[in-house]
């Protein structure tokens, strides 16, 4: 049989007409579903190929004829058939989410934008391609994001020769603003945003690839780190950079550098307008969220890269000034290992060897290397470089899991009609003693990580509807119950502790009270068997009788593998953040910390670099 060339997901399982009388918006979903597709890694996009050949061979099988074929009628017939099967109806609803993307880029299309009047600040930049076979610098830093474009400016303003490495490729703002979001996501995002935490249930755990890091393509919403917390790191882990005391001016210079704010009342928009009102209601804590994006017009598009250049990621902020400080940027350059050697009885880097995307390979020289390729990507690089030594290298895995629910109100919440939304706007910390943090949330079409409910006809009819839901998404401070093994690629683990699935349901309740309390009809639950609920009561009925294993979980902070702290036994990485085991190895990314900071953790993990990096510069002299 021939490919179906994904017209027969999009046909049964949305309903979409891809005759030439249907709508022009359900003709494009086969098409975006296969080049989003494309960019998804090659077990997934083999299973969603199969499951699109296996629904058209079914469909022909049972009615004589190829899926995109059959009348309304008969897609609807075929439907039933296939969620009569045992475990089908589950594996379908996994095989919705890449079609909602590509259904609501099809539907909707991109936003405007205000567009801003300042250019991209300069950047340095080399492709690996043009980068010569060998070279020596005083330090590397594996990694752009958020640690290491911090630890990259520190280093280059103190003197010192700087390279960064970056596997990904640079995203001006221009090309930001003229490409739709999907395409966007589908390139910034290692993988198309796929990355997965495997167990019961799975967590989504999206990665930014890109010069500037996940910070590209996060939400802005910036948190300094909870006292409580930066006491525990200092007193439980003897972490001394974490003194709240001293560790507040490395707060403030983050917080200098990325010039976070509160954002103009005018763009947090209705979802986050309802948040506040149904909180204040309730009379439950809730204010809007600060963030970078100073001149923000609120289009939404955060999570696919900031397309009017508000958003001061660290390829707008951080790495401009250390570019301006001498460093260079070598992009599409994949750091394979660490090299070190012997001396003087111990081992010591002595630069990092990298590949191009056409598989030659090139060294740098350096006697310093900064390790800062994200709490997944580090302590595979560390494994293939021999340095892999600490036994919980890799383990104390924290994500801040997350759930999500919807309240569908009368009126448009986001897009047409709806004026701007921040992405996210609003925080209710109500219980956050409980280590619970609700945000509110709005996000282009199909890109939230709350996934509608149905299947065919009625799945087009939510989607159709989608602009009148407000969303609110919770997240937990988790135990770290995850680890990361691997070293040419990175596979992570995650076990949701059972604290932490309580936690989960709870924020779930309390997000529903918060909708109903904002003057919501209905709100879906995200749970396929209780789809949606018209009463707080109903919700916590559902609710009880609903196991952790059946919540769909997505998380966007994946900290701690490589935990700095004083207890050689328990932590990889020294207080200072040097690794044990290695002279010359700084490690300066979300794999310090020491345990889940329970809030957003750029601001946090910027400081923990420029405090680590500050260090070693004073050390080193």
């Amino acid at each position: 049989m021939r490919a179906a060339g994904g017209r027969a997901l999009s046909a049964v399982l949305l309903d979409a007409d891809g005759d030439a009388d249907g709508p022009e918006w359900e003709r494009q979903v086969p098409e975006r579903l296969l080049r989003f597709m494309s960019s998804l890694p090659p077990s997934v996009r083999t299973g969603l190929h199969a499951a699109d050949v296996a629904l058209d061979g079914f469909s022909v099988l049972t009615t004589g004829r190829r899926a995109h074929r059959l009348p309304a009628d008969a897609r609807a017939r075929l439907l039933r058939r296939l969620v009569r099967l045992p475990g089908c109806e589950a594996l379908l609803d996994t095989v919705k989410i890449p079609l909602l993307l590509a259904a609501g880029a099809s539907r909707h299309g991109a936003r405007a934008v205000r567009p801003l009047v300042r250019a991209d600040p300069p950047l340095d930049l080399c492709p690996s391609s043009e980068w010569p076979d060998t070279a020596r610098v005083d330090a590397v830093v594996i990694g752009s994001g958020a640690g290491g474009a911090v630890a990259a400016l520190t280093l280059a303003a103190s003197g010192r020769s700087v390279v960064v490495l970056e596997e990904g490729r640079h995203f001006p703002t221009g090309e930001l603003a003229s490409r739709p979001p999907l395409d966007r996501f589908a390139d910034a995002y290692r993988d198309g945003g796929a990355t997965l935490a495997w167990g019961l249930p799975p967590v989504l755990l999206p990665l930014g690839r890109a010069v500037g890091g996940t910070t590209l393509v996060n939400s802005g919403t910036c948190f300094r780190t909870p006292e409580n917390v930066l006491r525990r790191w200092h007193r439980t882990h003897g972490v001394e950079v974490a003194d709240p005391a001293a560790f507040t001016r490395h707060l403030d210079h983050v917080e200098r550098l990325l010039g976070v704010g509160v954002p103009d009342p005018s763009v947090l928009g209705r979802n986050g307008g309802l948040a506040l009102a149904g909180s204040g209601r309730l009379g439950w804590s809730a204010a809007p969220l600060r963030r970078n994006a100073t001149g923000c017009g609120g289009c939404c598009e955060c999570v696919a890269g900031c397309p009017s250049g508000a958003k001061q990621a660290v390829h707008l902020s951080v790495l401009p000034a250390a570019c301006a400080a001498g460093a260079r940027i070598v992009t599409r350059a994949r750091a394979t290992r660490i090299l070190t050697e012997h001396r003087s009885g111990s081992r010591r880097a002595v630069g990092v060897e990298a590949q191009r995307p056409d598989g030659t390979a090139f060294t740098l020289g350096a006697d310093l290397v900064v390790a800062a390729a994200g709490a997944l990507h580090t302590p595979a690089l560390l494994r293939r470089s021999g340095l892999a030594g600490h036994p919980r290298l890799g383990r104390n895995l924290a994500v801040h899991p997350a759930v999500s629910v919807a309240g569908r109100f009368a009126e448009p919440v986001t897009g047409p009609g709806a004026g701007p939304n921040v992405l996210q706007s609003v925080g209710v910390d109500e219980w956050h003693h409980d280590g619970i943090l609700i945000e509110a949330t709005a996000a282009p079409p199909g890109m939230t990580s709350f996934v509608l409910p149905h299947l065919g006809a009625d799945l087009k009819r939510e989607l159709a509807d989608a602009g009148r839901l407000g969303l609110l998404g919770a997240m937990v401070s988790d135990r770290p119950s995850g680890r990361v093994r691997g070293a040419r690629r990175p596979v992570a683990s995650y076990a949701l502790h059972a604290e932490d699935g309580d936690r989960l349901l709870r924020s779930m309740v309390h997000m529903g009270r918060i909708l109903f309390a904002a003057g919501a009809r209905e709100v879906l639950t995200g749970i396929a068997s209780d789809p949606s609920v018209t009463s707080p009561g109903a919700l916590e009925e559902v609710l009880r009788r609903t196991g952790r294993r059946r919540l769909h979980l997505s998380a966007f902070h994946p900290t701690g593998t490589a935990a700095l702290g004083a207890d050689g036994g328990r932590s990889p990485v020294r207080p200072d953040g040097r690794l044990r085991g290695a002279e010359g190895v700084l490690v300066a990314d979300a794999c310090l910390l020491p345990s889940s900071p329970g809030v957003n953790p750029q601001v946090t993990i910027m400081a923990l670099a420029h405090a680590v990096t500050e260090r070693a510069v004073a050390r080193d002299g």
